[in-house]
């Protein structure tokens, strides 16, 4: 049975699950509110929770309805880039000189050849993307070893359509969407955890979701937030 609550011009469905923390979500792409909270959790005490939220739930909502689907990139001057959740204008320089990405607290810098093609900028920025990754990725894999009890055997990084990470249980390694790059980092380490419990637990099961509330309590709202706009032409799955 779902309840509604309704904070002015806010409506907050609610619903009560065997659960310990309450969940609160704001969806996308309209940005429709959730509030999940254990069984037996008196309506005014759900109500109290998500009045205590509201200014979190208005600052969601603006965001969703200010950003928009990121159109295919051409890699021109002063087009919007992404990166670990932050805007970048690109500044383009063309010069016969080794393609180049270098960047600063406002601006992408693409350095690229005169005869270069959208393909080929794109490959520069794809490769750039590849090596930040790259350089992040091993550490969070270290930290949640440990957490976790398991041991990675290996991780690839590989542009998917329709998830942002993967698990082959058996080979004992884990896939990442190089889309990743331009989600802030904490979301990347969601990614990592949820497909290093998978090594634990391959199905998305009772236990799996015991697992992932022990250790990353947030999941719910970090999920949530990877299907935000602009970046997702698809959604996650898991």
């Amino acid at each position: 049975m779902t309840d509604k609550i309704r904070l002015g011009d806010i409506e907050i469905a609610v619903t009560r699950k065997a659960i310990k923390n309450v969940h609160l979500s704001v969806h996308p792409p309209a940005g429709h509110i959730t509030l999940v909270a254990p069984t037996g959790t008196r309506l005014e005490v759900a109500r109290a929770y998500a009045i205590s939220k509201l200014g979190w739930i208005r600052d969601q909502q603006a965001k969703l309805l200010a950003q928009a689907r990121e159109t295919p990139r051409q890699f021109i001057e002063r087009e919007s880039h992404y990166l670990w959740g932050r805007r970048y204008l690109l500044s383009v320089i063309v010069k016969d000189a080794k393609p180049a990405v270098t960047r600063d607290h406002r601006r992408i810098t693409l350095t690229v050849r005169p005869d270069s093609t959208v393909a080929k900028r794109e490959k520069v920025i794809e490769e750039w993307h590849r090596a930040l990754l790259h350089e992040a990725v091993p550490s969070l894999i270290r930290k949640w070893e440990v957490k976790l009890g398991v041991k990675v055997s290996g991780y690839f990084l590989q542009r998917m359509k329709t998830k942002w990470g993967g698990c082959n249980h058996r080979a004992g390694n884990i896939r990442l969407n190089t889309e990743l790059v331009k989600k802030p980092k904490d979301l990347l380490e969601y990614v990592i955890v949820h497909e290093m419990a998978h090594l634990i637990e391959p199905t998305h099961s009772d236990r799996f979701t015991v697992i992932i509330e022990e250790h990353y309590p947030s999941w719910r709202e970090a999920r949530a937030e990877l299907n935000e706009l602009p970046l997702a032409a698809e959604a996650w799955k898991e």
